[in-house]
């Protein structure tokens, strides 16, 4: 009985810790559901749920790489398929004007398509175009994930393979000009209607749409990491070969990460089409893919949140520096000085300096409490966890 109290008590930190985690998370969303009530600027909306979409992408990233240890340099692979799945559904949904005949897409006709192919046409369903966006990045990615974690690939080999798989699927789309709009994309779609509600890319709708995606997305991916397969992931990231010695299937485990990834990068993917109003194969591009790790970098790849913030810092101090006159010709290096200084200064992020303050204030309470002779809060003075263990 005296231990199964000691073992209470040592989980009350644990518990408590979670609940102020939900509450920050909580508190930052609140923040970003605000913010149309405070900015009437149509176009500035927009650019924010722009940021927010690639915040939702480097939260996905920091799932796989910041609790799973699993690298992954083409994580716009998911995103782009995404992207492409959106797309498709809301050309077909284009007026006839732009459309030749049978309602073909206009680079189908410039290519001398006569009928619209098999695999465009199931997205004249919506639903289906939404389980399609992230059915396909999962699938992939569970495809991908059972070759390369079942050969217990880990480390940069994994990177190569995933930067490799970008690279081949951009190509694919670009070639196949005639289908999927080659270098162009796919533009002129019609707006996104649901249940009679439409969603204008420059409307409080839209925003408000990325926002409540973004809410969910990020605490179902808190949920994860708090169960117990969360917790087997992480340790996996500090030691495979340990959680392999205690009998679990460590590849079971590095394929869940990674499909769940994909997955939510699957749905920023539909959201970036829907406020951008086009897919490109620049969204499956190398560059993008190393500009999430750089957001989670910045963020601090071990936080959802983290991650999450520093691709809207990031994203944002790009776009106000890039439209500076002052900066306009040296924006990059800026940039680029800022990314040095993070690596060099904040190995944990901007997550992990925040982290290490509350974690100093905390302890200095403790130390005071600890000089005027006050239990700190979990801590057993009295003994009992010492007699709890000689009793078990």
């Amino acid at each position: 009985m005296v231990a199964r109290i000691d073992s209470t008590s040592d989980r009350v930190p644990v518990l408590r810790r979670t609940w102020v985690q939900i509450s920050i998370y909580g508190a930052v969303c609140l923040a970003i559901f605000l913010v149309p009530v405070v900015l009437d600027n149509d176009f500035l909306l927009n650019k924010y749920a722009r940021y927010l979409v690639l915040g939702i992408l480097a939260m996905a990233l920091s799932l796989s790489w910041g609790y799973c240890g699993i690298l992954n340099l083409g994580q716009a692979l998911s995103f782009g398929l995404g992207s492409y799945c959106m797309a498709m559904a809301l050309k077909l949904r284009t007026v006839p004007v732009h459309t030749g005949e049978g309602g073909l897409p206009d680079f189908m006709v410039w290519n001398n398509v006569q009928e619209l192919p098999w695999f465009w046409a199931p997205f004249y369903s919506m639903p289906f175009a939404l389980f399609a966006g992230i059915a396909v990045p999962v699938l992939l990615a569970v495809l991908l994930g059972w070759f390369v974690f079942r050969a217990r690939i880990t480390g940069v080999y994994v990177a190569i393979i995933s930067l490799a798989a970008l690279v081949v699927v951009n190509l694919l789309i670009i070639d196949q000009q005639r289908y999927t709009g080659g270098f162009n994309g796919i533009t002129d779609l019609a707006q996104l209607e649901i249940l009679g509600m439409e969603f204008d890319a420059y409307s409080s709708a839209s925003y408000y749409l990325v926002a409540t995606v973004l809410t969910v997305c990020l605490f179902a991916a808190l949920a994860i990491t708090k169960s117990k397969t969360g917790l087997i992931m992480q340790a996996i990231r500090d030691h495979e070969d340990r959680v392999r010695y205690f009998g679990y299937d460590v590849a079971h485990f590095k394929i869940f990460a990674f499909a769940a990834s994909a997955a939510i990068a699957g749905i920023a993917g539909m959201l970036y089409t829907i406020v951008m109003e086009f897919a490109s194969p620049t969204f499956l591009g190398v560059p993008l893919s190393l500009s999430v790790v750089i957001w989670c970098a910045v963020g601090g790849r071990q936080s959802l949140l983290g991650a999450m913030l520093g691709a809207i810092l990031v994203t944002g101090m790009q776009g106000a520096l890039s439209e500076s006159e002052t900066f306009l010709d040296t924006w990059m290096l800026v940039m680029g000085g800022v990314f040095v200084a993070v690596v060099l200064f904040l190995p944990k992020g901007l997550a992990g300096l925040v982290e290490t303050i509350v974690e100093h204030l905390f302890g200095q309470g403790r130390a005071a409490r600890a000089a005027t002779g006050k239990p700190a809060a979990g801590k057993d003075v009295s003994g009992t966890g010492k007699k709890a263990e000689e009793a078990a």
